[in-house]
C-alpha cells in the first residue's frame, strides 16, 4: 500500500502536465460477424516516440455495462496510462455476455472475441509489446470472471490476470443476470455451467503460470465464492494474491481497486 501511494504521489506532478488520449473505435469480430465498440487509452508519450512499444491492460465491465463504464465512472483510470506509460483496453463484452462462448447461442461468442481476435486487432493497430509478458486483463464483476476465464484458457496471450468482486463461481446464482440465456437453464444443462465457471478452469494452471491478483469486498454478494477461490488455489500450490477489504459491490469499491491492480500490472511488465 505505501508503495502505490508513494508511486501516485510521485507522479502527481506529472500528470498535471500531461494527457492521455481517449479514442472509441469499432473492432470487427469475424466470431460474430459484427463490429463492436470500444475504448482504448494511450499514454500522451504515445504521440511523441514513434518508435517505443507499450505493454497493455485488458479491463473488462460487468454485466449489464459496456465498454465505456471506466471512463465515465472513474475519472482517474485515463491518467494511469500516463502514469504507468501503458495502453489501456476497454472491450465491449455485451450487456450479459460473461465472456465465454454461449453453447446455447452462437451470436454470444465472447471468449473467442476478447480473448483473441481483440489482442490480435490491438497487436496489429498499436505498437504494443506483443508478448504475453506485457499482456494483462483483469475486470469487475462479471468482467473479473472473464479476466480469470480468459487468461487461464488463454495463457499464450495473458500473463497476468485480475479480479475485482469477480463472480468467479455463478452456480449458486442460477436465476440471475441472464446466466440462463447463455448456458441453459442450470437444472437441464448443468454441465454448460460447470465447464464455463473459473473455479473449474484450475487445473489448466501451474505454479508462476499466471501472475493473480484477487480482490472483493467483505460486503460482497460475491466474497464467499471468492473466498472458496482463493482456497482452492492454495491447496492447488498456486500463488496469487488475494485481498479483502471492507465493500461491497459498487463503484466506489471498484475505483479503489482499479488502481491497486493497475499497479500490481505495473510491478509484473517491470519483472520482465
Amino acid at each position: 500500500m505505501k508503495y502505490l501511494i508513494g508511486t501516485l504521489l510521485i507522479l502527481s506532478g506529472f500528470l498535471t502536465t500531461k494527457a492521455a488520449s481517449v479514442d472509441t473505435i469499432a473492432i470487427f469480430s469475424k466470431a460474430m460477424h459484427r463490429s463492436i465498440k470500444c475504448v482504448v487509452v494511450t499514454p500522451d508519450s504515445y504521440k511523441d516516440k514513434a518508435k517505443q512499444r507499450y505493454p497493455v491492460v485488458y479491463i473488462l465491465h460487468g454485466y449489464s455495462g459496456n465498454y465505456a463504464d471506466y471512463v465515465k465512472k472513474i475519472a482517474a483510470v485515463p491518467a494511469m496510462a500516463d502514469v504507468y506509460q501503458e495502453i489501456l483496453v476497454f472491450p465491449d463484452g455485451g450487456f450479459s455476455s460473461w465472456y465465454f462462448d454461449s453453447p446455447v447461442d452462437s451470436a454470444m461468442r465472447f471468449e473467442t472475441y476478447v480473448g483473441k481476435e481483440i489482442p490480435a486487432w490491438i497487436d496489429q493497430h498499436y505498437r504494443t509489446k506483443a508478448a504475453r509478458q506485457y499482456r494483462a486483463i483483469t475486470g469487475l464483476s462479471m468482467g473479473g470472471h472473464g479476466a480469470l476465464y480468459l487468461a487461464i484458457r488463454h495463457q499464450e496471450t495473458f500473463g497476468a490476470a485480475g479480479s475485482m468482486s469477480g463472480g468467479v463461481d455463478f452456480r449458486p446464482f442460477p436465476n440471475n443476470w441472464d446466466l440462463a440465456l447463455r448456458l441453459g437453464a442450470y437444472k437441464e444443462h448443468a454441465e454448460n455451467w460447470d465447464k464455463n465457471v473459473v473455479v473449474n478452469q484450475l487445473s489448466g494452471l501451474k505454479n508462476d503460470s499466471l501472475s493473480l491478483i484477487i480482490d472483493c469486498g467483505v460486503k460482497d454478494f460475491f466474497i464467499d465464492v471468492n473466498r472458496q477461490l482463493h482456497q482452492r488455489l492454495l491447496e492447488q500450490g498456486i500463488s496469487h494474491d488475494y485481498i479483502e477489504r471492507p465493500g461491497e459491490h459498487n463503484w466506489d469499491y471498484w475505483s479503489n481497486s482499479i488502481m491497486y491492480q493497475l499497479f500490481y500490472f505495473n510491478r509484473f511488465f517491470g519483472r520482465q
